[in-house]
């Protein structure tokens, strides 16, 4: 969807589809049939926007195949889809058996990221609707906390200044700008947006800059107003936002049952609190018995409360929101409703079919629309078929 800032700029809102990832180029079309374009019948837009997600080998391929993409370009146009930002985040689905933080690998210390990642913007510069003011890319926060040492620090800034020459050069060959957004994340060299502005303020910000995840967002204790003024102090741009919510207990002992629905075998969901407890999965956090609050990094659906006496932390997405659209011009206009965890949710609140899981797509990205046009955005743009 297209929304209208009062400035007369445009802001993307769409949805991720790591929801219901595939990894071939046919699976991917056949996505768009059973998911996506209901999502857009149901909300009764012209035209929405993905926020796509392409496997490594299916970047690389489509990066060397121009008429791949071309036909892919066709395949989203024909059925009112558009792709404004890739998810570059996973580099490939999740394998069996499950390693969990297999997600964070290959990292920015390795030539695959940087490879994958220029593959990514290739495409997507060729994936552009041509009115659309630039293209961006969530990727991982460089890398797992540890090991964090020096040579692993100098890699990864050796591939972000090859990454921001790589933009550079697809730039000129193309005229299309695509920028790099890095997702603090709970557990990884940039949790928090002190670790961004100390990491990110070094790099090329005309093209690399933050995916702010307002689940991360909320599940590192930040203030939003303070977590973006400490960005714009260090001339770190918000490239993409991933409109998320994180799952929340006030007292997680007396909710330790309800709590333990939540755990699960294919995600990390880190657990945070303001007094200092940190575990890389909700299990560990169990055993703890720490008395809370707990935040908890499981993207819950935006529009749905969890399992009472649990709650989400939609008051830090809306006052994110707020400081994001609510000023004399939009601080981003690449938003991505992220909810990749429909599939693990406790089975009482997990879609069963297809049809389900789009209806709830399209339930988060109208509760989405909704809060938006609240904070001012109008919803009168229509993309250019």
């Amino acid at each position: 969807m297209r929304l209208r800032h009062p400035d007369g700029s445009t802001v993307h809102l769409g949805y991720c589809t790591n929801v219901h990832p595939a990894e071939d180029l046919p699976g991917i079309v056949a996505q768009f049939d059973t998911y996506a374009v209901p999502v857009r019948e149901r909300l009764g837009v012209p035209v929405l926007g993905l926020g796509l997600w392409l496997a490594a080998p299916v970047a690389a391929g489509l990066a060397a195949d121009r008429m791949a993409v071309h036909r892919l370009r066709a395949e989203l146009s024909a059925r009112g889809l558009e792709v404004v930002t890739l998810n570059g985040f996973p580099y490939q689905a999740f394998q069996a058996p499950v390693v969990k933080h297999a997600v964070y690998y290959p990292d920015w210390s390795e030539p695959e990221r940087l490879r994958y990642t220029l593959d990514l913007a290739e495409v997507l510069a060729q994936l552009l609707p041509e009115d659309a003011a630039r293209g961006s890319i969530s990727t991982l926060p460089l890398a797992w906390r540890t090991p964090w040492d020096a040579p692993t620090r100098q890699r990864c800034h050796n591939s972000l200044g090859a990454l921001a020459d790589g933009l550079a050069a697809l730039e000129r060959r193309s005229g299309r700008t695509v920028r790099v957004a890095f997702e603090p994340e709970p557990g990884c060299a940039i949790e928090s947006t002190a670790q961004a502005a100390d990491l990110l303020s070094t790099v090329d910000t005309s093209r690399l800059g933050v995916c702010l995840d307002l689940a991360h967002l909320a599940c590192a204790w930040e203030d939003p107003r303070e977590a973006l003024g400490r960005l714009d102090a260090a001339g770190v741009p918000v490239v993409k936002v991933q409109v998320s919510a994180a799952l929340e207990s006030t007292d997680p002992v007396a909710d330790a049952q309800v709590l333990q629905g939540y755990v699960e075998p294919r995600f990390l969901h880190q657990t945070r609190s303001p007094s200092g407890l940190a575990t890389d999965d909700l299990d560990e956090a169990l055993s703890t018995m720490d008395d809370g609050p707990w935040r908890v990094h499981y993207h819950v659906p935006l529009h749905a409360e969890p399992i009472p006496p649990l709650r989400a932390t939609t008051g830090v997405l809306t006052d994110a929101l707020r400081e994001i659209v609510s000023g004399p011009a939009a601080r981003c206009d690449h938003l991505d409703v992220e909810t990749y965890t429909w599939g693990v949710l406790p089975p009482t609140r997990r879609p069963s079919t297809p049809d389900e899981l789009a209806g709830g797509i399209a339930a988060e990205l109208a509760y989405a629309r909704d809060l938006l046009t609240t904070l001012g955005l109008t919803h009168t743009v229509e993309a250019t078929r």
